[in-house]
């Protein structure tokens, strides 16, 4: 068979490949192609299945001039534009530059198909290039360039692109704007994103997602949690829907925020998406986020069907609190069944063995990862041997393993490392990891305060002067603590020193209470916890009014006696504070679950579920 053959943009395709189109495409038989008409070629490029079958269809509309017919060009460039078995966007380029007069639905679908490429630019291109040659472009022109925009993160070509809306007159189309306050959230402009929401005519259920989704992306995640309310209000009427519902899942479990996820979950149940997998899934990681694992294997055992996916959510809630040996039963179990493991299971086994201090097991699945399943360690793998190692003491071991890694090792990684460095009092190996760190371009206020906790608790008060002075010359700024607690679907946020709650001399009056009554049964305060050099009094009050006793606080004030009270720190919680809370679930006779920046603590009776070993 002879094959199509192009030519130049001034020039056709030979028509002696066209011998055995009758027979690769079901059309009338004809000896000779004149005699196809329109609704005849159509129809020949709707059954087409093979890139050939078009070049020789190409062929025939070169030849006859049906290529001036916008319907008949049009039909062939859906074929070849957008996404599909058929694509290509250079091709579908070369066709569409042989359109002497194309109109607004060619450009659409060219602008629309480099949008979904690997060149957005080239769709940008053409959105200019259209308004150039005085072609107006309507709505879905200038939503596909927003789109374009979107997929390299081009800002200033979707600012300009905003603008035209409005000189077109477009400013009341809500999947346009919906594009454009997408564009706004990803680029980290959430007040933009907020403005164009605000002045949205209309608001359907997409366009209320991405704004549920740029309050996440944006650190709003309480703002995200309360429009699930506003969007069901009378106002509103809008329905959330599945993606919805996945993305505030996404948001409680980031805010430790239980009381509201179970609120969801009944959504996801009334509303019938119980069965999706994917609902599913979230609903574990929540779970599991929030500490509540019965809830998150209640959901797992329940699941018609589990995925890999589903197997690793449960692995990674079971490793995160502290359930190591039910972590690899789980795993052993997938095998069983037939389920192979993916980077993510092995991201959360090896976990479950670094919390649980389960070294030779770890040891064993780093190897066996390879081995028998045939994955490459990434990154992550790495992170969490170097976890597991450093918090068993094995220094030595993890450095070296660092420097035999395979991928180049991140910032992550050597404050994996700098952090077991500080647990350890290893002064010379956290110096040497702050110099990786600063090869990088990559310390942050972090990686400062974990050295400034290595040299105070080494006692060496000088050092700690010379890294705060050097953190003030270069204007590096620590992030506060902050933790926070959900009380019946509400909520609450507390700093250290916190007087911005509106019950905060109730709240201050119950910690003073709690302090006496824990003193009373021994407990003394850890000033080690305290990275400036002052006097023990001064430690002792400034570790008195840290963001998580300030939440317990609130919670026995907010709740009845025995109620369990779950806490979430964006750090890691201090000796002092993992004191605090264990003599406090004793004497109050309360259960607390506390999570800091990667795991959980559940105080019992005078102890943690970490048995210290954090």
């Amino acid at each position: 068979m002879v094959r199509a053959v192009w030519f130049s943009h001034s020039q056709r395709f030979s028509l002696h490949c066209l011998s055995r189109f009758n027979a690769t495409i079901a059309i009338p038989h004809a000896p000779l192609f004149p005699q196809f008409n329109e609704e005849m070629i159509i129809s020949a490029i709707k059954s087409v299945s093979r890139k050939t079958q078009l070049l020789q269809i190409h062929a025939q509309i070169l030849r006859t001039t049906l290529i001036e017919y916008p319907y008949v060009s049009l039909q062939f460039l859906s074929r070849v534009a957008p996404s599909g078995p058929l694509q290509d966007p250079t091709y579908s380029q070369r066709f569409f530059e042989q359109i002497n007069h194309p109109s607004v639905s060619h450009y659409n679908t060219m602008i629309r198909a480099f949008s979904m490429s690997h060149k957005p630019q080239k769709g940008l291109f053409l959105y200019r290039d259209m308004r150039i040659r005085g072609i107006s472009p309507d709505p879905l022109s200038s939503t596909s360039a927003i789109k374009c925009c979107i997929k390299f993160l081009y800002l200033l070509g979707g600012v300009q692109v905003h603008c035209n809306v409005f000189k077109d007159g477009h400013q009341l189309d809500t999947l346009l704007l919906t594009a454009i306050m997408d564009l706004y959230s990803q680029c980290r402009k959430g007040d933009d994103a907020c403005n164009v929401f605000d002045e949205m005519p209309y608001r359907d259920t997409v366009a209320w997602n991405v704004m549920i989704s740029c309050c996440i992306r944006n650190n709003r995640k309480r703002d995200a949690l309360s429009l699930f309310d506003v969007m069901q209000s009378e106002s509103s009427r809008c329905e959330p829907d599945d993606v919805t519902c996945l993305l505030l899942l996404q948001a409680c479990a980031h805010l430790n925020a239980l009381g509201f996820g179970e609120r969801i979950h009944g959504y996801i149940v009334d509303s019938g998406y119980g069965g999706a997998q994917n609902l599913s899934n979230s609903l574990i990681y929540m779970y599991s986020r929030c500490g509540c694992l019965d809830k998150a294997y209640e959901v797992f055992r329940g699941m018609r069907s589990k995925s890999v996916v589903s197997w690793s959510a449960m692995i990674s809630g079971l490793a995160s609190n502290r359930h190591g040996r039910e972590a690899i039963a789980a795993f052993e179990d997938m095998l069983r069944i037939g389920i192979t493991p993916d980077d993510q299971t092995f991201t959360g086994i090896l976990s479950a063995c670094s919390h649980s201090g389960l070294v030779n097991e770890g040891m064993s699945f780093f190897e066996r990862m390879g081995r028998e399943f045939g994955i490459t360690p990434n990154i992550h793998h790495y992170g969490c041997m170097v976890d597991l190692l450093g918090r068993a003491g094995l220094l030595d071991k993890a450095y070296q393993l660092i420097t035999s890694m395979v991928v180049k090792p991140d910032s992550t990684i050597w404050r994996t490392l700098l952090g077991a460095c500080r647990i350890h009092g290893n002064v010379a190996l956290g110096e040497r990891v702050i110099g990786h760190l600063i090869e990088l371009k990559a310390q942050e206020a972090g990686d400062y305060v974990l050295l400034l906790n290595i040299y105070s608790s080494a006692d060496h008060w000088e050092k700690v002067a010379e890294v705060r002075k050097l953190m003030k010359d270069n204007a590096i700024q620590t992030t506060p603590g902050c933790s926070t607690i959900d009380l019946k679907g509400v909520v609450h946020e507390f700093v250290v020193d916190d007087v911005s709650h509106p019950r905060k001399v109730e709240i201050y009056k119950v910690l003073d209470e709690i302090n006496m009554q824990l003193k009373i049964a021994g407990y003394m305060v850890e000033p080690s916890s305290e990275l400036h050099k002052i006097d023990d009094r001064e430690k002792g009050y400034v570790l008195s009014h840290h963001s998580e006793k300030l939440a317990i606080a609130f919670g026995v004030l907010a709740t009845p006696p025995g109620t369990k009270l779950r806490v979430a720190n964006n750090q890691r919680i201090c000796v002092d504070c993992h004191n605090f809370l264990k003599l406090f679930s004793e004497v109050y006779n309360r259960d607390v679950i506390l999570r800091d920046h990667n795991r959980f603590h559940h105080f019992r009776g005078g102890h943690c579920s970490c048995t210290d070993y954090w």
